[in-house]
This record gives structure tokens, sequence and C-alpha cells, in this order.
């Protein structure tokens, strides 16, 4: 065969047939008004009925108060924070400072700083004694990267990351059962 009898030879296109539905419907068809049902005025609840009942007056559970204090850009890495936080977390405050005391870690100073500076706040605002509290929330969380430069041998310089935390505590009275 020549190459130009193979150009000008086209197959004709063929459209796909249409797919009908298992029932024999197809999807699109809607049924007819009189198909549907409608329910009865009887049926239907009124608005007022369908909203919930309003429960009884339930005891009120005594409202326990939570002393916040933070401490934000704290130049100490957020990773090495944690380790002295999670010693902290829990504990009351006379525990907590006596450990943070003793600790050999740098930060433990910045958060018995903290813890201080909460238990000050519940003393003067709060009216509440700073020896019956304890240490319920410590979270230590990651702030800006402060990003330095070292020069190094054949003219390149490598980054040093010198990290931040913000940390934040939450302290409140212990409960006695």
């Amino acid at each position: 065969m020549p190459e130009d009898e193979k150009t000008t030879k086209k197959k004709p296109a063929r459209k796909p047939a249409a797919k009908k539905a298992a029932s024999g419907e197809s999807k699109t068809k809607a049924k007819p008004k009189s198909e549907t049902k409608a329910k009865p005025k009887s049926e239907t609840k009124p608005k007022a009925e369908t909203k919930a009942k309003p429960k009884p007056a339930e005891k009120a559970a005594p409202i326990v108060p939570v002393v916040r204090a933070s401490a934000r850009y704290v130049r100490t890495a957020p990773r090495k924070a944690r380790l002295v936080a999670d010693q902290v977390r829990g504990l009351q405050i006379d525990r907590a400072r006596a450990l943070l005391q003793f600790s050999p870690r740098g930060a433990a100073r910045d958060i018995q700083k903290l813890i201080d500076s909460a238990a000050s706040n519940a003393e003067n605002n709060h009216e509440l004694v700073a020896d019956d509290m304890k240490v319920v929330e410590i979270t230590v969380d990651e702030g800006p990267t402060l990003r330095r430069y070292r020069p190094r041998a054949l003219g390149r310089a490598t980054r040093i990351n010198k990290r931040t935390s913000h940390i934040s505590v939450a302290l409140s009275p212990e409960e006695e059962l």
C-alpha cells in the first residue's frame, strides 16, 4: 500500500452506548409528584416541641482559680527547657522550688523565676496562699530562632541557630479530698 492511502483512510468514531441503571430507569429521571409521600399535618411536630426542655438546676461545682504567668523570648532552647518542665509538672510549689534550686540545668533558673512570679500573682491578685498552690500546667513552646553565621575553612560559612522559647505556667490551689 502506498503511504497516501494509509493517511486518507480513517475509521468512523463510535459513540459509547448510554448505561442504564440496574432498575432500568435512568438516574436523572425524577419521580412524579403523585409517588412522593407527603406527611399529614398530624404527624409533623410543631417547632415548640422539638426544642429540648431545660433540665433542673444542678449544683454548680466550686470554681477553682487558676493563676497564670508567662515568659516569652527566653534564650533557652525549647527542647532543653522541656526536660526541666516535665520534672516540675504536677508538683507542689515548695517541692518544685527545691527541685529547681538544685538542678544543674540552665533552664531551671528561668522556670524557677516564672513559678515565683505566678505564686506572687496568686498572693497579690487573687488573695491565695502561695505555699498551698500546685503546678497544674506548664508548657514550653518554640519562639523565634536567631540565625547567626560562623566563618569556616575555604571561605565557607555555617549557620548557628540560637533558639528561643515561650514558657507559661498555671498554678491552682491543691484540692483536698
